[in-house]
């Protein structure tokens, strides 16, 4: 009984529990613990003690109100008062305003008539507007089409086509009357129609007049071209002078402005307008591409007209107007392809071009073909170049009409040298290749000075000996001769860049008759040392004689000399005569290469194995260096001091590459250290005379790459690869050989050392009864002819 007493208090005062947290949490405002708090309870089945705690809380909280209620009565009495008087006011203001309103009513009654009479005074206006702006338009149109109507009376056109176009642009659609704009629009196109006849008849009517005026226009222009030309004449004529004076040093170049100048367009003036005109008016009518297929046809019917030959007349009386129409048809269709607005594309004018210059050429090349008269050809070569210069001013290229001009032309120059070719074989056939003498001051000055061949500005003592044969001056003649009858021929008609053709012409001579008739000498004559030498003296001064040539060209073709001596200009000849003369080098080199080798025969009676070494040079070694000595001295009195070199370049390289070639030969089968110290003599010998030459001749002044003692390298090599080597493996080094032996070849000496034999101590002797370091020795020695001979 006391546990189950004990139970039921526990029980109840949990229930008091859930009462007091119930009410704390409605206290607190905490009303998410309402709903679980109550849900407990009826789920236990006991809502009553929850209940009772929720009647003391209604209790407790009257009371807290009536206490409340207690305190702020005063308060809550005079709010109740405000509230009363709130209301009064209120009662007042809404009598006020059904008052104002009534008054309002009572005014706005006597402006509402005049209101609507107002908004329909306003719509009378608005009509009346609108009458006045429909009455506006179809006056302005009237006015427009009066205008139009005046314009194409007068013939003003295209005020006329920009009237059409205002109005079908922006007063037909605005128009309200439909009978005044079927009117108008019925009209437009009658009026485009008549307008576009007019336009028609005015284009073919100068379709007639411009024709009937090219030539006249192509003769101005050409003419205009002749004075412009005689004033560069006149121009370079004093120019020339005033070169002249510079170079003999009487005075300084007087230059002048030439401040004539000629405005080419304003004296050419001919009327395109009706072309403008038509071409516009066209335009507005969408008729472009129309007109533009019709103004081609017609010019190119025109054209078709113009370049067929009068059958009666001849060409040549017949050429000048010929060439001047043609001219004066291309100079109207230039200023219309610059100014027209896209009537003529290039395209067409090209085509219109081709056709021209197709057709020209064909006819000056059959009146060429039939010609046998110089004068009547020279005499259209004249105008025709005269038309060209003109028609290449308007941008037309005429190559292959100056190409029937460059045919004619060389048939003239081939006549010409053909007689050079003649002149000059017979030159050199007759010339004995021997130093002039020169007796007298006047054959110094006909065959020295007038071709600038002297050394220096003195007069030198009589007999003077010159360094070339009498065949030289000959040539020059020759050649000066050919400058003057090119020059003659091709300024016929005034100079027009003729310096390069001469120029062209000038080289054809030196190359393809001088240069040919000097190779034949050398190639098909018996030469010995002296003919040979003379030649190639010869032909230096030959070389040098070009930058005359060109300057006496310009100098006739009335250019200034200055231009000439720019470092660009020159002619292909000097390179030319520089090969001939190397040409003429290697066959001095021949026969000196062959006489040599009649001196270094000799070597065969060299000791190969000698027992002692030799104390002096061998024997062949002497008639040699005498030969050479001989040979440098001629050459001293002759060639220049690039000849020089080249000859004793040649001999000592000869030289050298002989004894190589005997040392490789298969008729030496072995040779040992004494026969080399033979040969190491032999080249001192050599390299002293080398130097001394070298020196004596100022070729160590000239900066030369190669010397005389550089010759013999191959050879000076080898003997110090054989003398001074006792190890192989220097030879076998990459930096030792470059550094001592970079001229040596593998194979040669891999071959020579094959035939090296000398004693046990020596670098290539028998092996035998040898000490451990002459082993050594041997087997490198076995390597490096191994790897010469994989290499």
């Amino acid at each position: 009984m006391h546990a189950s007493s004990k139970k039921r208090n526990v029980v109840e005062n949990g229930d008091g529990g859930t009462g007091v947290v119930l009410v704390r949490s409605i206290i607190n405002g905490e009303d998410e613990y309402v709903g679980p708090i109550v849900r407990y309870a009826f789920e236990r089945g006991k809502p009553e003690a929850l209940l009772h705690q929720l009647v003391n809380l209604v209790g407790k909280k009257e009371v807290e109100i009536e206490e409340l209620c207690r305190l702020h009565h005063e308060e809550f009495i005079l709010a109740v008062d405000e509230l009363r008087d709130v209301l009064v006011d209120a009662d007042e203001l809404k009598s006020l305003l059904l008052s104002q309103n009534f008054q309002l009513q009572e005014v706005a009654s006597t402006l509402l008539p005049k209101f609507d009479e107002l908004l329909e005074l306003y719509s009378i206006k608005k009509n009346v507007t609108k009458a006045i702006e429909t009455l506006e338009v179809c006056v302005q149109l009237s006015k427009l089409c009066l205008t139009c109507n005046m314009h194409v009376s007068n013939n003003r056109f295209y005020p006329a086509v920009r009237i059409l176009d205002l109005i079908e642009k922006d007063y037909i659609q605005k128009t309200p009357f439909q009978a005044l704009r079927k009117a108008i629009e019925k009209q437009i196109p009658a009026i485009k129609l008549h307008i576009e006849k007019k336009v028609c008849g005015e284009f073919d009517d100068w379709l007639v007049h411009i024709r009937s005026t090219a030539v006249e226009i192509g003769e101005l222009a050409i003419g205009h071209t002749s004075s412009a030309r005689q004033r560069e004449e006149e121009k370079r004529a004093r120019w020339e002078e005033a070169e002249k004076l510079s170079w003999f040093g009487v005075g300084d170049p007087v230059y002048t402005l030439d401040a004539e100048h000629v405005d080419e367009d304003s004296v050419l003036e001919f009327d395109l307008a009706p072309l403008y005109r038509a071409h516009h008016i066209h335009s507005c009518f969408s008729l472009e591409d129309k007109f533009r297929k019709n103004y081609y046809e017609n010019r190119l019917m025109q054209l078709n007209l113009d370049l067929q030959m009068p059958p009666v007349q001849s060409f040549l009386e017949s050429h000048r107007p010929f060439f001047a129409q043609i001219a004066g048809f291309f100079i109207v269709e230039n200023r219309v392809l610059q100014t027209a607005g896209g009537l003529l594309s290039e395209s067409q004018v090209e085509t219109l071009w081709n056709t021209a210059i197709s057709k020209m050429t064909s006819i000056l090349e059959d009146q060429f073909s039939r010609m046998d008269t110089a004068n009547h050809l020279l005499l259209i070569k004249d105008f025709v170049t005269l038309v060209a210069e003109t028609l290449t001013r308007y941008g037309y290229g005429l190559t292959p009409l100056l190409a029937v001009l460059d045919n004619n032309r060389d048939k003239y120059h081939e006549l010409v040298l053909g007689e050079c070719r003649k002149h000059i074989g017979d030159t050199l056939a007759s010339d004995t290749f021997e130093r002039m003498v020169i007796k007298k001051e006047y054959e110094y000055d006909m065959n020295v000075v007038s071709f600038h061949l002297q050394s220096s500005d003195t007069l030198p003592a009589f007999p003077y000996i010159a360094p070339f044969s009498s065949s030289v001056p000959a040539i020059c003649r020759v050649v000066r001769s050919f400058i003057e009858d090119s020059v003659n021929y091709l300024s016929y008609g005034g100079p027009v860049n003729f310096d390069d053709v001469v120029e062209q012409y000038l080289n054809k001579l030196m190359i393809d008759v001088l240069n040919e008739a000097l190779l034949k000498v050398i190639h098909t004559g018996d030469l010995d040392v002296s003919r040979a030498m003379q030649i190639a003296a010869n032909i230096a001064v030959l070389e040098c004689t070009c930058d005359l040539f060109l300057c006496q060209t310009a100098q006739l073709c009335l250019g200034p000399l200055h231009i000439v001596e720019m470092p660009h200009v020159g002619l292909t000849a000097k390179a030319v005569f520089k090969a001939s003369q190397n040409a003429a080098y290697d066959a001095l080199l021949n026969v000196v290469d062959s006489k040599l080798d009649e001196y270094l025969a000799l070597m065969n009676s060299i000791e190969w194995t000698a027992d002692k070494a030799p104390e002096h040079a061998n024997d062949y070694i002497q008639e040699t260096i005498i030969y050479l000595d001989s040979l440098i001295s001629t050459a001293q009195q002759i060639l220049p001091l690039d000849g020089i070199y080249k000859v004793g370049v040649g001999a000592l390289n000869h030289i050298s590459d002989s004894i190589m070639a005997a040392l490789l030969s298969d008729s030496l089968k072995r040779f040992n250290l004494n026969s080399i110290i033979g040969i190491d003599n032999d080249l001192k010998m050599l390299e002293s005379f080398a130097d001394e030459r070298f020196q004596s001749t100022g070729l160590s002044d000239s900066r030369k790459d190669c010397s005389f003692r550089d010759c013999l390298i191959e050879s000076r090599q080898l003997v110090n690869l054989v003398l001074l080597s006792n190890q192989p493996e220097v030879f076998k080094n990459p930096v030792m050989r470059e550094k001592s032996y970079g001229a040596l070849d593998y194979k040669k000496v891999e071959i020579i050392s094959e035939k090296f034999k000398d004693s046990p101590d020596k670098l290539f002797g028998r092996l035998s009864n040898w000490s451990t370091e002459q082993k050594h020795r041997k087997k490198s020695m076995d390597m490096l002819k191994r790897k010469l001979k994989r290499v």
